[in-house]
C-alpha cells in the first residue's frame, strides 16, 4: 500500500514537472490568444490512469505563473485543464479525449483573454480552439500508437490495457 502511494505521488510529481517543462520551454506558443501548448498532449494519461489529473492539475498552475493573464491564468486556466481531465476520465474511447479540452479551454481561455486583454471574445474562443485541436490530434495519434505497446502502459502503471482498436 505503501509503495502504491509512494509511486502515485513520485509519477504525479513527473507528470506536473512534464508539463511546467513543455509549456514554459515553448512559452512563445503555450500563451496568447494563439496558443499551441505541446503539454496538453499529456492530458491523455488521465484516460490510462485517472490520479494523473493531480499531476497535470498542479503542472498547470504552475506552469500559468509566467503568463502575461497572471493569477487569472493561474485560477482559470488551470480550471479549465481541471475539467478536462475529469470529464476525461469517464470517457470509453481515446479519440473522445480530444474533445473536453477543445471545448474548456476555448471558453474559459477565450473569455480570461476577453476580460483581461479587451481581445474579441468569439475570436479567442476560436482561435484557442483550433491550437487545442491541432495539438490533441497530434497528441492522440501519439497515444493511440503508444496504447498498443504493452512496455508503455506498464510503465505508466495505466488502469486500462488496450487490446483491441475498437476500444479505443
Amino acid at each position: 500500500m505503501k509503495n502504491k502511494t509512494i509511486r502515485k505521488i513520485t509519477d504525479n510529481a513527473i507528470v506536473a514537472a512534464a508539463y511546467i517543462v513543455f509549456t514554459i520551454l515553448l512559452k512563445p506558443i503555450s500563451y496568447g490568444q494563439i496558443q499551441f501548448r505541446i503539454a496538453e498532449i499529456l492530458l491523455f494519461l488521465v484516460f490510462f490512469r485517472k490520479d494523473f489529473a493531480i499531476g497535470l492539475t498542479i503542472g498547470c498552475a504552475i506552469a500559468n505563473l509566467p503568463s502575461d493573464l497572471g493569477l487569472v491564468d493561474v485560477a482559470f486556466g488551470t480550471l479549465a485543464t481541471l475539467l478536462s481531465c475529469l470529464v476525461i476520465m469517464f470517457l470509453p474511447k481515446l479519440i473522445y479525449c480530444i474533445l473536453p479540452p477543445i471545448i474548456f479551454n476555448a471558453f474559459i481561455v477565450g473569455a480570461e483573454l476577453y476580460y483581461v486583454l479587451g481581445l474579441p471574445f468569439w475570436v479567442n474562443v476560436g482561435y484557442v480552439a483550433l491550437g487545442e485541436f491541432v495539438v490533441l490530434f497530434v497528441g492522440f495519434f501519439i497515444f493511440f500508437a503508444l496504447s498498443k505497446n504493452k512496455h508503455f502502459l506498464e510503465v505508466i502503471g495505466s488502469e486500462k490495457y488496450i487490446e483491441t482498436e475498437g476500444e479505443v
